[in-house]
């Protein structure tokens, strides 16, 4: 009965988790926010003396700390990790989690000194992965010598995927967002650009020149100079009624 109600236990706080990031998407939270928040309930899922969620770079080639609720400055610091290096590095690589019963001991492990200096000493890392391919990897270290049981690292697992998820949708939203700006500049510089054409006798060259030299002499975006020159034909137009 002990186990039974220790497993449901374990089966509501890893549905409350999953809850909690899933709802970070839809939230107005900054991507860096979304992060702490994702290391911060893994912690409290696991028991993490620290977790940590590491990105992979824009080159590919490194892994970085994103997010971690640890105060350590010293772990915060760390250096990046090149993918294939490390316990966390190989993980990135090969896709696959690993566990480590003492990173202090452990030669993969590369910073074997903060490890001392914090007193940290198990590791399960797993990979963070969406639609196939490797994004970060997710860490949890204990205070302890802990073997992490199946149950553990399938919660751990459970968590990266959702947070996986989560972090490509809020890429997805910020690029659709990007996308719907730069849609709305255009049209506001092509208007713009036809009102000038038709007051000046200018060639569409000559008036997309005109508003870049007014965008680069007063330092305002294309969009605020083609907003002005529109508002002030908008503004004509009113007049003569």
């Amino acid at each position: 009965m002990a186990k039974a109600s220790e497993k449901n236990q374990n089966s509501k706080q890893i549905i409350k988790a999953l809850t909690t990031i899933s709802e970070a998407v839809i939230s107005d939270q900054y991507l860096d926010d979304i992060l702490k928040l994702i290391v911060t309930v893994t912690a409290e899922v696991m028991g993490s003396k620290i977790c940590s969620l590491m990105m992979i770079s824009d080159s590919g080639k490194e892994l970085v700390i994103k997010a971690t609720q640890s105060v350590s400055e010293a772990y915060n610091k760390k250096p990046n990790i090149k993918v294939g290096e490390g316990i966390a590095g190989v993980v990135a690589k090969e896709a696959k989690h690993i566990t480590v019963l003492d990173v202090r001991k452990d030669e993969r492990y590369i910073n074997r000194d903060i490890a001392k200096e914090e007193n940290l000493y198990s590791l399960l890392s797993v990979p963070l992965i969406f639609k196939g391919k490797v994004i970060g990897v997710l860490n949890s270290y204990t205070a302890q010598r802990h073997s992490f049981t199946k149950n553990e690292i399938n919660i751990l697992k459970s968590v990266a995927n959702q947070a996986a998820v989560v972090i490509e949708n809020f890429r997805l939203v910020v690029e659709s967002e990007i996308i719907k700006e730069e849609l709305e500049t255009r049209k506001k510089v092509e208007r713009a650009k036809g009102i000038l054409m038709k007051q000046g006798s200018l060639s569409e060259k000559e008036a997309y020149n005109l508003i870049r030299k007014y965008s680069m002499d007063r330092r305002k975006t294309m969009k605020e100079i083609s907003e002005a020159i529109i508002l002030s034909e908008d503004m004509k137009k009113l007049s003569k009624k």
